[in-house]
């Protein structure tokens, strides 16, 4: 058995070009123009490259990019002051704020700080709770983007065993309320599950994002099953070259799954797509226009 490989850049390119005709609609009908604050501190080189790439297709989508990089030094009550003229500019519907942070930061009362309405990264507690108690909410776009890419296999998601290889506030914990959202049979595992392996061969759909290489091997893998691969590890090869792979034993998996998500190509270009999403979300919201269809 071949796996058919769900390809998340080609999804994501079309829920980017859906996204931006809407932001065409809004424009001509409402003179509204979406607009994304993103803001990094501190010069780590995969979030630089990261912020680029959000705001390049921040600004081909027709949406307006403010892009706000502070140094390393920068200090938490010097972030929160941007934060505030943030939450108070008008022409901005969403805030990103980058992780990691500095350690003289307190991530938590940053992103505390924001507000609800223009947390475009879900990872406020009002968003969180709202999420949990099944009330509308701007929904971290990892998770998003995993439903979104396992919704192009499963027309409906309602009663499959579903299982979530991972707990962070980022990733794990809203995937599993999206999951119940949709009516899944949700198993929630991590690294210190007993015997894994057997928790997902019970699996119409695993979700890995644990954060370790190539954990989840293809044995593990129930026939026919849906693998979606959140993680993304940087591994030295035999050549001595870097190379990236996912939580997910990739050439093993995609002899037995159904469907399977590859690294990269999968997930990632996913999240990008849906933080645009969160954004004219916002926007909408924000200027007490109808939900977008996209």
């Amino acid at each position: 058995m071949s796996a058919r490989v769900i390809d998340g850049q080609a999804i994501a390119a079309e829920l980017r070009a859906a996204v931006g005709a809407e932001v065409q609609r809004l424009s001509r009908a409402h003179a509204l123009t979406p607009g994304l604050a993103v803001v990094l501190v501190g010069e780590d080189p995969a979030s630089s490259v990261y912020v680029r790439s959000k705001a390049k297709q921040t600004v081909e989508a027709g949406m307006r990019s403010f892009d706000y990089r502070l140094p390393e030094s920068t200090g938490e009550a010097e972030l929160l002051a941007l934060i505030a003229r943030l939450n108070a500019d008008p022409a901005v519907h969403g805030i990103l704020v980058q992780l990691p942070l500095p350690k003289q930061i307190d991530a938590q009362k940053v992103l505390g700080a924001l507000d609800p309405a223009k947390d475009v990264d879900g990872f406020h507690p009002m968003n969180a709770g709202r999420l949990a108690t099944g009330l509308p909410a701007l929904v971290p776009c990892t998770p998003v983007g995993c439903i979104r890419l396992a919704k192009t296999v499963h027309a409906s998601l309602a009663g499959l065993d579903a299982l979530v290889i991972g707990r962070s506030n980022i990733v794990g914990k809203p995937l599993i309320q999206l999951l119940l959202a949709e009516n899944a049979t949700v198993t929630v595992a991590h690294s210190r599950t007993r015997d894994l392996g057997a928790a997902c061969r019970r699996a119409d759909l695993v979700f890995a994002a644990v954060g370790r290489p190539e954990m989840v091997r293809g044995d593990w893998i129930k026939p026919g099953a849906t693998v979606i691969d959140v993680g993304i590890n940087r591994v030295t090869g035999e050549n001595g070259k870097n190379r990236l792979v996912g939580d997910v034993a990739y050439a093993e998996a995609a002899e037995v799954a159904g469907a399977i998500t590859p690294v990269p190509r999968g997930v990632g270009p996913m999240t990008i797509a849906c933080l645009l999403l969160n954004t004219l979300r916002a926007a909408c919201a924000i200027a007490g226009l109808p939900e977008p269809t996209v």
